[in-house]
């Protein structure tokens, strides 16, 4: 049989680009390894943090270093096969010739693998519908709910979810007279109370999330918050909770995977905590009861079909072990995909090594579209 082209997209406008190439590295080795190598060949794209979309042997150029590469038209060389070149951001003249790319080069599914805003939230997966091109993920919907948090929040309450307490800010609140501001904060302490949590509502990672305890870090959170987005989200803290997570994988019919913990000794689970090696151990399986378990599996695959994800999420909890009571936090319809990401982890402690995991994905696109 002739092999599948995949055409790996990567990079990206957002604060998780650096992320989304160790990602795109480790898909890209789980394409090839051994057990794929007859099943499909490799079509990386790059996505600048500009907006310039690069194929060919500068695409080749970041997979192979793991870095991006500076901007400036002299960081993208032409590629001597003539087969493509530097690209601007996707306008309607872009998804044309994309398209016809696509079909000259002969990619038959897409993998694109965007963390954050202009590529997990929708946006790409549109570009993607309009070339009528398979891809990995959830389409434009799901994709969408699982970026922003004010709206993911109101599926899950549909869907009968638990969840902490929450208040919807505005920007024009925060940046308006000096009457609105301390009035809101009073509402916020009033329905809230200390701990709580300032997040933009449509920027992963952690970026721009504060932890309050008091009015001026409260204050203050606000005004970074709404610095990053016009549209912010404040949630009481749960108290003592254990961090959890669960993956799902499939498209009508998602399976959960075991349960993971992460336990860190930073006063939350931010940015710096994630991304810096040491800062955070995961613990997979989590030492849990069996029934807390498999509540969390059960409200995994009920999150994922409240907004309609696709192919692949991860689901993230918080467990209050002095009450027993479990909240869903959010969910996160591309999570970080390196080799040591709790995603491919999760599964491989499930029974699905990490070339299974990124050949059922490859062949749930394909499904799905």
């Amino acid at each position: 049989m002739a092999k599948l082209r995949v055409g790996l997209l990567f990079g990206g406008c957002s604060g998780e680009h650096e992320v989304s190439i160790r990602s795109a590295q480790a898909i890209a080795r789980g394409l090839s390894d051994p057990a794929n190598a007859d099943r499909y060949e490799l079509a990386p794209v790059y996505i600048q943090k500009d907006g310039r979309w690069l194929a060919g042997e500068s695409a080749i150029h970041v997979l192979s270093a793991g870095v991006p590469l500076k901007l400036g038209s002299s960081d993208a060389p032409a590629d001597p096969s003539g087969e493509t070149s530097a690209l601007q951001a996707p306008t309607v003249a872009a998804v044309e010739r994309w398209q016809s790319t696509a079909q000259v080069s002969g990619v038959d599914v897409w993998f694109p693998v965007l963390h954050g805003p202009n590529g997990e939230d929708g946006t790409v997966q549109g570009m993607l519908t309009l070339m009528q091109a398979p891809f990995v993920g959830s389409g434009v919907l799901g994709s969408a709910l699982g970026m922003d948090k004010i709206a993911m929040k109101m599926a899950f309450a549909q869907a009968g979810l638990p969840q902490v307490g929450y208040k919807v800010v505005r920007r024009s609140q925060v940046y308006s007279n000096p009457c609105i501001f301390p009035k809101l904060c009073d509402e916020i302490e009033a329905e809230l109370g200390y701990p709580c949590f300032v997040k933009p509502a449509n920027l992963g990672s952690s970026v721009g999330i504060a932890k309050a305890r008091t009015r001026a870090q409260l204050e203050a959170a606000l005004d970074s918050a709404a610095s990053y987005d016009r549209r912010l989200i404040v949630e009481a803290a749960a108290p003592s909770p254990r961090e959890l997570e669960c993956a799902v994988l499939g498209n009508d019919h998602p399976q959960a995977s075991v349960v993971g913990e992460i336990t860190y000794s930073s006063d939350f689970y931010d940015y710096e905590t994630k991304y810096t090696e040491g800062l955070a151990d995961l613990h997979i399986p989590a030492n849990l009861p069996e029934a807390i378990a498999r509540q969390i599996q059960d409200m995994s695959i009920r999150a994922f079909e409240a907004v309609d994800a696709a192919g692949l999420a991860r689901v993230d909890f918080f467990y209050c072990e002095s009450t027993g009571e479990v909240f869903i936090n959010e969910i996160n319809t591309m999570p970080g995909f390196t080799a040591t990401s709790m995603y491919p982890m999760l599964w491989a402690a499930s029974g699905v090594p990490f070339p299974e995991l990124v050949n059922r994905l490859v062949k749930l696109a394909l499904e799905e579209r």
